[in-house]
């Protein structure tokens, strides 16, 4: 069994930073892809970044040329760098882990309040 386990969260005014984590501990075999995702208050959870093993990413449209996504395989660790925040950006962001095709872990979230 995997743990996720985010970091990071906070308020933070329009325009700042904030780099969240997401720590992966417990019985490790391999993992694979890897994902942000965020929920906004009255909205459905929403996919934000995508990482492979090998480091492929993919991001939501609304956070391109903001946000970076990145891992350390060595430390099971996963990384968004979130510049240029907006209020839009305020939500709970969840990271997730697959192992194959049809395995994957959340994490408890972590909260970001983009508000000045």
């Amino acid at each position: 069994q995997v743990q996720l386990a985010e970091s990071g969260g906070g308020l933070v005014q329009p325009g700042g930073s904030l780099r969240l984590s997401c720590a992966a501990s417990g019985t490790i075999f391999r993992l694979d892809a890897m994902d942000w995702y965020r929920q906004a208050p009255g909205k459905q959870r929403e996919l934000v970044a995508t990482i492979t093993r090998a480091g492929s990413t993919n991001y939501a449209d609304s956070v391109k040329g903001r946000f970076t996504i990145s891992r350390d395989n060595a430390k099971n660790t996963m990384y968004l760098q979130m510049n240029s925040l907006k209020p839009e950006d305020t939500g709970v962001y969840y990271c997730r882990s697959h192992l194959g095709p049809s395995v994957s872990w959340w994490g408890q979230g972590t909260q970001v309040t983009v508000s000045s």
